[in-house]
């Protein structure tokens, strides 16, 4: 009862409003106290120093902040608004053309930024005013940026990735090699729905005509002008990766480079926006460490008082051996995806259940891709999708929340199934393990 009664003490503090990081560094020192021996508390600092780097997390860690920077500075950039102007122009002709040049451009921000607010913002300003005004559907146009604001999830480089690989101990190298095909898959899955959702629905997505004085070339060569520089950008940060001649976080030093440079050739960079990007950059790389520290302290009291136990011998007693295991926590943390944001999830939640992955002999990199995966649903779930909450917060008042909420349920389907393929037959995606040679 120890493991639930703490997990449900962090809960019960989180509904009321308490700060995340300081709620579950809390609740697991006061669990040390009543349940086990006051004295281990004096192991916080060598913990919170063993997270620092004397093992070599700390130096996956530092791909956090670095990558953060490296999209803020192209967000910054208008990279975002000339990407949607072009490739609106090149797909406007086709129906739906607008929506699919928004999963595209969403796809691109997605390896530039991998700040899913970000993305959803920026596409909410620029692209759905102009799906708007070229009479889209409402819940067409909103979906469509909801879903692909939220690709930075799965589709390297992804924040998402570092902190699953140093949760769980995989090379970040291999996770970012094995979430690319599924995220393509994902991207293609995106396109298909809107082409023949489209095809159906004539009327919810207009054709846009080339506008007059452009022709088909222009309109191509300012679309390779737009896209070509930050594809060149992410080819080379994820290239460097995949070819082993840079670690991530040498690739993730090597984007911001390229990034400033960027912003030099777009001429929109100044002193004034790389403060304010380096300012934000501070503000979320904060917010990821004082989670993890305090993720550190909560599962300090839960493993002392004997929790950790009692949630393996849990686990490991659900019917169907790996499979029931497997479909339960995917059911736990898209429900826990309700409340908690990826960080969190990651800190807390995944190392209890990493000695159970273990002990079933689940491939790691596998089960990682299908919790980004997962976790990139949970951001779209209403009624507490964050994404849901991004978009509502710049859509103008003639789009209303049920539009929204309505928008993205095909999508979440769309994302279900990809999910439910990627756990049925992983061999699909060239991820071997186990479950490959059940089917």
């Amino acid at each position: 009862m120890i493991g639930i009664s703490i997990f449900a003490l962090a809960l019960v503090l989180l509904l009321l409003g308490y700060p995340v990081a300081f709620t579950f560094a809390a609740v697991g020192i006061l669990f040390v106290i009543v349940f086990s021996d006051p004295s281990q508390l004096a192991q916080i600092p060598y913990r919170i120093y063993s997270n620092m780097g004397d093992n070599g997390e700390g130096i996956v860690l530092m791909a956090v902040p670095l990558f953060v920077f490296m999209g803020l500075i192209l967000q910054r950039s208008n990279l975002a608004d000339q990407l949607l102007q072009s490739m609106g122009k090149l797909f406007g002709s086709v129906r739906g053309g607008l929506a699919i040049s928004t999963v595209l451009v969403g796809s691109v921000l997605a390896a530039s930024t991998g700040v899913v607010g970000a993305s959803v913002v920026a596409m909410g300003l620029i692209s759905l005013p102009v799906m708007l005004r070229h009479g889209y559907d409402k819940r067409l146009a909103t979906g469509t940026i909801s879903a692909a604001g939220t690709l930075g999830q799965i589709i390297p480089p992804s924040i998402v990735l570092i902190v699953l690989g140093d949760v769980l101990n995989v090379p970040v190298g291999d996770l970012f090699s094995a979430a690319l095909l599924p995220g393509l898959i994902l991207i293609g899955s995106y396109v298909l729905y809107i082409l023949i959702y489209c095809r159906c629905r004539p009327e919810t997505a207009p054709p846009v005509p080339i506008p007059d004085g452009e022709t088909r070339g222009q309109v191509i060569r300012q679309a390779l002008l737009a896209i070509v520089p930050p594809l060149a950008l992410i080819l080379v940060v994820l290239g460097s990766i995949f070819t082993g001649i840079a670690t991530p976080t040498e690739s993730s030093a090597l984007g911001c480079v390229g990034a400033i440079l960027l912003a030099i050739v777009y001429r929109s960079f100044s002193l004034k926006m790389f403060w304010e990007s380096a300012h934000e950059t501070v503000k979320i790389t904060a917010m990821v460490f004082a989670v993890l520290l305090g993720a550190s302290l909560f599962s300090m009291g839960f493993s002392y008082s004997g929790g950790e136990e009692e949630v393996e011998r849990l686990l490991l007693s659900i019917p169907g051996d790996k499979w029931g295991f497997l479909l339960v926590i995917m059911a736990f943390i898209t429900l826990l995806g309700f409340f908690l944001d990826y960080i969190e999830i990651s800190y807390i939640i995944l190392p209890l259940i990493y000695p159970v992955v273990q002990a079933l002999d689940i491939n790691m990199v596998w089960f990682a891709i299908l919790v980004a995966m997962n976790l990139q649903t949970s951001f779209l779930t209403p009624p507490f999708g964050f994404a849901l909450f991004y978009l509502k917060g710049v859509v103008p008042k003639s789009v209303r929340t049920s539009d929204i909420y309505k928008g993205v349920v095909p999508f979440i389907i769309i994302q279900v199934l990809v999910l439910m393929t990627l756990l049925f037959y992983p061999g699909l995606f060239n991820l071997q393990s186990e479950a490959v040679s059940l089917w």
